[in-house]
């Protein structure tokens, strides 16, 4: 498997990958995936887009989106795997590429939004060192009209390549 950014020539393979992932997944996109003009806006060089691909196919996508003004050194994470090939470390894979990927961004502070109840996937995320820092009552309405909770974790860039430089790791 390789995680790299995402290219205009793998249009075609990322609109296979959107095809497959469920109906409730693709309200975390926050874009209408299904218009072929957001999937090419994506596949523009210059976003912060990538996906983990095995041979040709589309395992994962991971974005990293700076947010404006006042947060302007804050990152949000939206990471996606293929329902077939979840539970084998390819969502924690692209959550490191894009904790590695918030440096070249100049952030210092990356956020993710979680279902409350997603709880493997906060589980990932607490183990790459992000911490809840709010749970939003009913702040999510699925595709079927349910209301459930989102939680917001975060995880401090700055202090973790302090960290690394502390101990002499962040020469590369």
């Amino acid at each position: 498997m390789d995680i790299r950014r995402l290219e205009p020539e793998d249009q075609p393979a990322l609109e296979r990958f959107l095809a497959g992932i469920p109906e409730g997944d693709r309200t975390f996109f926050k874009e209408d995936v299904s218009d072929p003009a957001v999937v090419a806006a994506w596949s523009r060089l210059g976003a912060a887009r990538s996906v983990a691909v095995d041979d040709g196919v589309v395992l994962g996508y991971v974005g990293v989106f700076p947010l404006q003004g006042w947060s302007s050194h804050v990152g949000e994470v939206r990471v996606v795997v293929d329902p077939e090939h979840r539970g084998r470390g390819i969502g924690r894979a692209l959550s490191q590429h894009a904790l590695l990927a918030s440096l070249g961004l100049g952030l210092g502070k990356m956020v993710v939004e979680v279902v409350a109840d997603q709880q493997a996937t906060i589980a990932m995320f607490r183990s790459l060192g992000f911490h809840p820092e709010a749970l939003l009552g009913d702040h999510v309405r699925d595709r079927t009209g349910e209301l459930r909770d989102l939680m917001v974790l975060a995880h401090s860039v700055d202090a973790s390549f302090a960290s690394l430089a502390a101990v002499g790791l962040d020469d590369g």
